[in-house]
Parts: C-alpha cells; structure tokens; sequence
C-alpha cells in the first residue's frame, strides 16, 4: 500500500538504503484490526491467550517448517498484537546478517524500536 498521509500517520523507522527483502534479522509486530484484543487478555500480570490467540502462537511455531528459508526466533503474543523476531536465510549460501538499525547509520532516532527496547530495558530490570 502506497504511503497516503491521510490515513497513515506513524513515520517510518525503515531504512531507505536498506533493501529488506535481503537474509537478515526483522523485528515484526503485527496488529489486530483496530487493535481489538481478539487474542487474549492480561489476567494477573500474565498473558492468557483465547483460542484466536492460540491460534497465532501455533501458526508462528509452524511458519519454520513450512518455510525452509525462514527461522522463527523469539515471540509474544499480546491482546491486540503480535512482537517477534524473523530471520530470513540467504538460500544460496545458508547465511544470514542482521539487519542494521538507524542508530547503525546516524545518531539515536526517538522512537526507534532499538532505542525503545533499550529503554524498556532500564526500566524493568
């Protein structure tokens, strides 16, 4: 879908240098349609998924053996969306590089997914 100010309104955090359909390490989250919490609910601190959840927990867990050039590495699933990492594998040589983020190629972005994590991370540990 082509970018349409109109109805889009989070910037991008992608690279424009950066050709994404390459092997590498791709951070995802994938949202429900208008963030209904079809998946599950926080019950005591803890996630508890509902059949749809389960359902995306499975269907993660199968991607990997369906597809032979793709690892799934570390997921959650969450009411409304879905985190996780994918590592796509070069097919010719079996290799793979992870995918460099902006702080890589200029100063910290606000925003950014590797700063958010980086702050999530002071906070809770």
């Amino acid at each position: 879908m082509k970018y349409n100010p109109d109805i889009h309104h989070r910037r991008s955090i992608r690279l424009k240098e950066y050709d994404y359909s390459q092997a590498g390490g791709y951070f995802v989250t994938i949202c429900t349609h208008k963030g209904e919490c079809f998946l599950g609910k926080i019950v005591n601190g803890k996630m508890v998924l509902n059949k749809f959840g389960k359902i995306v927990r499975d269907e993660w867990l199968k991607t990997e053996q369906l597809r032979k050039h793709i690892k799934m590495d570390e997921f959650i699933v969450m009411p409304n969306h879905v985190h996780g990492i994918i590592i796509i594998m070069d097919s010719g040589r079996g290799t793979l590089q992870r995918a460099p983020t902006v702080e890589q190629f200029a100063k910290p972005v606000s925003n950014s997914i590797p700063t958010i994590v980086r702050l999530f991370k002071l906070k809770c540990f």
